[in-house]
């Protein structure tokens, strides 16, 4: 079959032939339809993501795709089953092995391209913003990157609990997208003072930040008292010192994030928040958003996208 791998760190992910992969004790065999890019692949092709594996492996961490095979034990989800799975890797090729106890059954409702784009996302919004931050109907949510994979979950979560949300976004096209999105206030990181323009808007109670560097240095100083930071990811590539002295004076909470961390210590809490998110989804209250759909022979191209920053909401591909 074809899969989309990194050989190793001093070479291009590239696509190869390999064989079929057998499902192990605990596993199934997925036939598979789509597979959600995040940034978090990029860090991985270059061997500096947190949960990065040995070369060589698969990149595309997120699926959907229909159960073709059971590895001993396994007996559910059934041969049939059109699932959706976090899976950490191996997610841009035809086919994968991905743990049966992390497999969710996918509504008709939703497509293959939705599903595959879905979990990390909206995920990391919703356990963030509910859990972590407390985000509270009537607060000011200040979403930095408020157009990309994360940041657009993130506004339309955060005006689904009843927040007043803030987006920052690089130029008029990707603001249109979080206003789409249901953004009440605009600001362009091109051209607006982020902090200023905060401030003048009254402030921010929760900021959401998956940018780091200069963003969240203007985020923090525009924010209220006893607001709450939550630190998603640095896709500036700049990891932002906090200085101490205003978070102490403000009394501000700097939280970190980090969604699949939570498949080690609380599963539950991930299983319990897609739950939900589907149940929104079904009900017409999410409308994600894909800006790029590719086959799997232009994988590259679609990581590029990422990387030049050119996509809002999800790139998926489809092998």
């Amino acid at each position: 079959m074809r899969a989309f791998q990194i050989a190793s760190f001093s070479e291009k992910a590239a696509l190869a032939d390999v064989a079929e992969p057998t499902p192990k004790v605990g596993e199934v065999l997925l036939n598979i339809a789509a597979c959600g890019l995040n940034f978090a692949d990029l860090l991985m092709a270059k061997g500096t993501y947190q949960d990065t594996p040995e070369p060589p492996f698969t990149l595309g961490m997120e699926v959907c795709g229909t159960v073709i095979g059971h590895g001993p034990g396994v007996s559910q989800p059934a041969i049939g089953t059109r699932v959706a799975v976090f899976g950490g890797q191996g997610g841009l090729a035809e086919q994968g092995v991905f743990p049966a106890a992390l497999c969710r059954p996918v509504p008709e409702t939703m497509d293959d391209q939705t599903a595959a784009g879905f979990m990390v996302a909206y995920g990391t919004s919703h356990l963030a913003l509910s859990r972590r931050a407390h985000l509270q109907a009537g607060e000011t949510l200040l979403v930095l990157g408020a157009a990309g994979g994360v940041g657009l979950t993130a506004v339309e979560i955060g005006k689904a609990m009843g927040a007043t949300v803030i987006a920052v976004a690089r130029g008029a096209d990707k603001l249109a997208v979080a206003k789409a999105a249901g953004a009440d206030h605009l600001i362009d990181s091109d051209t607006d003072d982020i902090k200023s323009a905060v401030k003048a808007l009254g402030g921010a109670d929760v900021v959401y930040d998956p940018v780091g560097g200069d963003p969240f240095k203007a985020a923090l100083g525009a924010c209220n008292r006893e607001a709450r930071v939550i630190v998603i990811g640095f896709a500036s590539g700049d990891v932002p010192q906090i200085p101490a002295n205003i978070i102490l004076v403000k009394n501000i909470t700097v939280i970190g994030f980090y969604w699949g961390g939570y498949l080690a210590f609380a599963p539950q809490a991930l299983t319990d928040s897609l739950a939900d998110l589907m149940e929104m989804h079904a009900q017409g209250k999410l409308a994600p958003h894909i800006s790029h759909v590719l086959p799997l022979d232009q994988s590259a191209d679609a990581m590029e996208l990422m990387r030049a920053r050119k996509s809002t909401g999800k790139v998926v591909v489809m092998p």
